[in-house]
Order: C-alpha cells, then sequence, then structure tokens
C-alpha cells in the first residue's frame, strides 16, 4: 500500500453509527449545570449586582471564588470573571450553578446589575487604542528609484468558526484532584490556563479530550476560559460543573476572525515592482490573548509567493469593546494575502497585464530570500503548478470566454507549516511515546486532537506503514493529561508535518524491536532542523522551516438583474509534499474551499453597539451543498525531507486562496475593483452605482 492510497477513516464506525461519545452524552454522578450571567454594557464599571436570595440548591460563582482571576495565554491579560469592570459586552461576570436547568433560568431573570458605563471604542485603525506593533524590513526601501506608486487600501469583517458541536466543558473536582473532560483543540493549553488560576499542582490537574465536533481554530484558546470556569464551579461547590453554550450564546461570546484593514504601497519603476509597504490592522477586541501571534503569520506572509527585494510592513493590534477575537484557519493570513492578491490583480490591470503573466516573473524560487530575509531551503515548483492550473482550467481559453457578468480569478498562496520562527524549539518542545505490548498492539501517545479533519487516520497510518503493520494494530485514543506527553496544541498545520513527523522517527526506532516479546516504549522529542534561523526581537529569518503552497482559480456568473454571485468551478492545484492518505487530504480541500467561498460571498457578520448581530443559522449565512461550486483538484508532489514520508502541511492552506480568487473573478467579470470581504449582492450595487 502506498502512503498517499486511499483507506477509510479510524473512526467512521464508530460516528456513523452513533456511538462517539460527546461531552453532552457523558454521564456524571451529581452533576450541576452551569450558566452565565454577562454583561449588558461594552465598557464600564460595574457598581452593584443585586441577587435575590440564593436558594440552598443554587450557586453563585464570581471572580472571588479563583485562585488567580486570570486565564493563561500567551498574553495573559483576560479575566475568568469580570471583576467590578466589564470591557465587553457578553464578558462573564459570574456562572450560577444548580441541578435544575429551569431553576437557574428563573433565578437569573430577577438578578439586576447597576452600571457606571462608560465611553466604548468600536472602530479601529489609525494610531489610536493600539495593543501591540510589529514592523520588519527588507533591502533598502527608503532609497528607491521609482516612477510611481500604487497604492489601494482593503478590508475583511468578523468570520465564524461554526462547528457543529457547541462548546461544552465538564469540571469534576474531588480528593484534591482536578479532571476536566470536554471539547478542545489543545489539552495543555487547558492544564497549563487551570495549573495558574487554581493553585493546583501539575500532579494534581488531569484533562480529557471528548470527542470533538469541530473547532476550525475556535476551540484553541477558549476552552481556556471556560475550563477556568467550570473549575472554580466545582472547587466550591464539590461536585462536577458542566456548562455548555447554546448556539447564539456560543456565535455571540466566543472569538471570531479578526476584522482587519491594510493598506498596500507598490512602488513601480519601468513598469516592474520596485518595492512594496504594507500596513495592516486587525480589531483584537478587548483582550490580547492570541492576536500578537496571528498578527505576527498575518505579516510574516505578506508578500505571498512573490520575490519583493525593497520592503517595508508594519502590523497592528487594536483594542476595542468588540468581542474578543482569535484562532481561526489561517491564523491571519486569510487577512493578508486576500490583500495581497487583490492588490497583484489591480497592479497587473493597471499595467495591462495578463494577471498570470505578470505574476509570473516574482514568483519565488529555491535559493531567493523570503520577506524576513531567511532562505527557501527547498525546491518551490509555483511555474509547474501555474502550468497544470492553466491546463487543468483551459485558462487562455476560458478567458476569452468571459464577459457579460462572467469572470474568471487566481491566487497563489504559501503557507508556512507549524509555530513562526523558533516557537516549535523553544516554546511547544513536542514529545510523543509508542508503546507496544506483549500482544504486538502499538499505542500511540500524543496530546493531538481528532476533531473531525482525520488526524486519528493519518497518525495511525503513518505508525502503521512504518512498522509494516495492519492498521488494526494500531490504537489512538483521546488525549488524556494523565498519560500523554505535551507534543503540542492541535494548530497551526503542524499535527502530520510535525507530530507525524516524530512519529515517523519513533516508529522507526521501534520497528527493529517489533519482534520481542517485551512492553517497549519509544521517546520523541522535537529537534529544530539546523538551517532554522530566526530573530524574534527584528523578525529576521526562517519564519517557516518548510511551507506549502496553492494555486487557485475560480470562475465565477454573476445574475445580472439582482447581482446575486454564484462561484460556478474551483480549480486549484496543490504542494503539500506527500499526501498522507488522498481521501482524507481531499476531504481538507473540499472543507477549505466550502469555508473560503463562505469569507468570500456569504458569510457577512457585523456588530452594532458592540454586540454580533448575525447570531443564528437564519441570520448568519454558511454554504450549503447548493451553493459548492464544481470541483476540479489536484497536486504536484514534491517531498519535504523533514516531514513523514515529505508530508507537509495542509489543513489551513486549502482555504485561504479561494477567498481572493473569486473575488478577482468578480472584478474580471464586472470590472469593478474588490477591495473589501465578504463580497454581496448590495456592495456591488453600490459600487457600481458610485
Amino acid at each position: 500500500m502506498k502512503i498517499t492510497d486511499r483507506i477509510s477513516r479510524v473512526d467512521v464506525v464508530e460516528k456513523i453509527s452513533g456511538k462517539a461519545r460527546y461531552i453532552e452524552d457523558m454521564k456524571f454522578e451529581n452533576l450541576h449545570y452551569g450558566r452565565t450571567l454577562r454583561s449588558e454594557i461594552a465598557k464600564g464599571r460595574i457598581k452593584c449586582i443585586k441577587y435575590p436570595d440564593i436558594p440552598e440548591n443554587l450557586w453563585v460563582i464570581d471572580a472571588d471564588d479563583t485562585f488567580i482571576n486570570q486565564v493563561k495565554m500567551i498574553e495573559t491579560d483576560m479575566p475568568i470573571f469580570a471583576d467590578g469592570y466589564v470591557n465587553y459586552r457578553g464578558e462573564p461576570i459570574a456562572l450560577i450553578v444548580g441541578r435544575d436547568k429551569n431553576e437557574i433560568i428563573r433565578f437569573m431573570k430577577n438578578i439586576e446589575v447597576e452600571y457606571e458605563e462608560e465611553e466604548p471604542v468600536f472602530e479601529f485603525g489609525g494610531n489610536e487604542n493600539i495593543f501591540s506593533e510589529q514592523e520588519y524590513t527588507k533591502g533598502d526601501i527608503e532609497n528607491l528609484d521609482y516612477d510611481e506608486v500604487f497604492e489601494r487600501s482593503y478590508s475583511t469583517g468578523y468570520q465564524e468558526q461554526l462547528y457543529m458541536e457547541k462548546h461544552g466543558l465538564v469540571g469534576d473536582y474531588s480528593d484534591g484532584k482536578l479532571i476536566i473532560h470536554g471539547s478542545m483543540q489543545c489539552p495543555y493549553y487547558i492544564k497549563n490556563a487551570l495549573i495558574h488560576s487554581t493553585g493546583l499542582a501539575d500532579h494534581d490537574i488531569r484533562v480529557i479530550q471528548t470527542e470533538t465536533g469541530g473547532a476550525f481554530g475556535g476551540k484553541e484558546e477558549y476552552p481556556s476560559l471556560l475550563a477556568c470556569q467550570v473549575a472554580a464551579a466545582s472547587m466550591k461547590i464539590g461536585a462536577p460543573v458542566r456548562l455548555i453554550f447554546d448556539r447564539r450564546e456560543d456565535i455571540v461570546y466566543t472569538t471570531k476572525r479578526h476584522p482587519s484593514k491594510t493598506i498596500v504601497k507598490t512602488y513601480l519603476k519601468d513598469n516592474r515592482i520596485a518595492g512594496m509597504e504594507f500596513d495592516f490592522g486587525i480589531d483584537a477586541g478587548p483582550y490580547l490573548g492570541l492576536s500578537d501571534v496571528v498578527l505576527q503569520r498575518g505579516i510574516l506572509s505578506l508578500t505571498g509567493c512573490y520575490l519583493i527585494e525593497n520592503l517595508r510592513v508594519k502590523g497592528r493590534t487594536y483594542r476595542t469593546n468588540n468581542v474578543f477575537t482569535g484562532a481561526f484557519r489561517g491564523f491571519g493570513a486569510p487577512q493578508t494575502l486576500f490583500a495581497l492578491e487583490m492588490h497583484m490583480n489591480q497592479l497587473a490591470s493597471h499595467l495591462g497585464y495578463d494577471p498570470l503573466e505578470f505574476r509570473r516573473p516574482y514568483f519565488v524560487k529555491r535559493g531567493d530570500l523570503s520577506s524576513t530575509s531567511g532562505i527557501y531551503n527547498e525546491e518551490i515548483k509555483l511555474d509547474e503548478m501555474a502550468d497544470r492550473l492553466v491546463e487543468m482550467a483551459g485558462y487562455y481559453k476560458l478567458k476569452e470566454e468571459m464577459g457579460n457578468y462572467r469572470g474568471i480569478g487566481m491566487s497563489f498562496i504559501p503557507h508556512g507549516g507549524g509555530f513562526t520562527g523558533d516557537g516549535e524549539a523553544e516554546h511547544i518542545k513536542s514529545v510523543v511515546k509508542l508503546v507496544k505490548d506483549v500482544n504486538g498492539y502499538v499505542r500511540i501517545l500524543v496530546s493531538s486532537v481528532e476533531m473531525g479533519q482525520g488526524a486519528k487516520t493519518v497518525l495511525s497510518k503513518i505508525v502503521a506503514s512504518v512498522l509494516e503493520i495492519d492498521m488494526d494494530k494500531v490504537i489512538y485514543d483521546n488525549p488524556d493529561t494523565l498519560y500523554v506527553p505535551d507534543s503540542g496544541p492541535t494548530v497551526a498545520s503542524r499535527t502530520t508535518m510535525v507530530v507525524g513527523g516524530l512519529l515517523y522517527k519513533a516508529a522507526l526506532r521501534l520497528k527493529d524491536k517489533m519482534d520481542s516479546s517485551d512492553e517497549i516504549e519509544v521517546i520523541e522529542h522535537y529537534r529544530q532542523p539546523d538551517y532554522v534561523k530566526w530573530d524574534q526581537e527584528n523578525l529576521r529569518g526562517n519564519a517557516y522551516m518548510s511551507y506549502s503552497w496553492s494555486a487557485v482559480l475560480a470562475v465565477v456568473e454573476i445574475d445580472p438583474l439582482t447581482l446575486e454571485i454564484t462561484c460556478k468551478d474551483i480549480y486549484a492545484v496543490y504542494d503539500v509534499g506527500m499526501p498522507i492518505d488522498e481521501r482524507t487530504f481531499l476531504g481538507q480541500v473540499h472543507g477549505g474551499i466550502a469555508q473560503g467561498l463562505g469569507y468570500a460571498i456569504l458569510e457577512v457578520m457585523t456588530s452594532k453597539d458592540g454586540l454580533i448581530e448575525h447570531n443564528n443559522f437564519s441570520s448568519y449565512t454558511v454554504p450549503t451543498i447548493v451553493d459548492m461550486p464544481r470541483m476540479h483538484t489536484d497536486w504536484i508532489l514534491n517531498p519535504y525531507e523533514e516531514g513523514p514520508f515529505g508530508a507537509k502541511a495542509a489543513g489551513e492552506l486549502t482555504l485561504v486562496g479561494v477567498a481572493p480568487a473569486i473575488a478577482a473573478a468578480i472584478e474580471n467579470a464586472l470590472d469593478v475593483e474588490i477591495r473589501e470581504l465578504p463580497v454581496t449582492s448590495e456592495k456591488l450595487l453600490k459600487e457600481l452605482l458610485i
């Protein structure tokens, strides 16, 4: 069997039969329920809270019930419960806990909170309310020889992850030990947050991932907040406490993709790019959390697939009183690469070039310097990918057929795998373990979670293929921090490449010992490739250990009367090194296209006075099967020597290029510049009437 051959998912029977147990399915003795009391204003001081008489079977959990009232993240600035002050509408003030859900609701209706309101901030940009700033340069942007400046601004809105399973956790404290069960991406993020907030020792805290029905980044940092809340509740009342959001609560109050604003300025000399400047800003909401890291990936992606010799990049996170924002598939790159790709299209149009032929001379190659002056060490096949895309789509013939409200557009996208710079080596420090038992079964022990993306299948297949054993001889249970080492979070398109790479090496070491009748344990630690050199202070060097690439072409039709946009076809070519299982990879491709389509033309999400308005499936429109285009996909093989069987990152790449390709196709169909996402009929009408 080849590593790319399609196999059935290892969890398919459990899930289609209904045997998979999610957090809402689990039974706990003496289970109590939690419901969140939230701020009704966007900014201000809490003057007083008037509770009705509290029955013996209800409890109020608030900041006073925490050891440290902070959620430990990359930036530890968010309280578990608001303590005298609120910074956004919906901020948790307290958790009301009891055995009877209806009694909790009745009790909460009689709670009165008095505020002293302050003037909130809902808009972002410019030089005010800046949380953090990052900047880097390349070449000599100050002394350019140029004869023209081409400048445009771009913006993107919120996007909701809209996973199938809502947020849910159970905290269970007993005999000095705390156990957290729940839907999550990062068990050790939660454990570290609990060590900080509860004061308990490492060995007294256990985090168990239950079956997780989707995440897309939305269950990266946010479950740490909920875990701290249910932990405080369970430690106070001495019983398990479950907190599960309803759909409205999950949409309105949890993290989203960051709204962004990008200004791109290109300096031209003889119709060639002499240099570029980028100014990128994102709305972080009231707390920084992960936003600085999202900002960094965004600005490190800003030159995309192109060699730009002279460069200045500025990035800012802004503090507002909107809902706080966080991780979402792509992690800052969808915003910046939308701006870049639209700018390249508009430059080509301005200069009278075909958009593909304009891009080709700037495609990066092996040995070139990246935007941060690191060296591209791998072979890069962008020209080959472009040729394949042209062949698949019949590009030049298709181009001649466009017009009359039909258009085509394209994008070329990179995605750096794993954490930025030396993050994998200095901060994550992944560890994996394989254990062969006396019967020849091999157990995978990692903290990487299965959340629908196929991690269990892919990692099991890597181990089975190296050991040359049947897949049913490999055991991979949901992570439990009592047993699994910290192999890092399930984020950053790192699961196959980094964790799978470590399992590959561990399996090679185990292979010669498989005939032993003893139980054998093999542990593998992450070691950074020698060529990765990174200066975090100056954002200089190899930002990522390897890059995956995509080339996407979209075909759209627009109704001349209503301006309704229909994406008819998506053609896409990928370089992900070596796909581990074609079926699983295609699942990532099709899902990425769906989310990218939504980001491009459907998923309008606005905030009024700091409160999300599109708060259910009726008002927040995501693609259904009737919206999906015909999908024509292919990939080229370009194995990465550090990846398992040559695999590179794949999960996020497949989303990022879709929106700019569709937006470019709309430009082509209507001969108008598109500089904002999502593109809607209403926005097009306004553009055409101006």
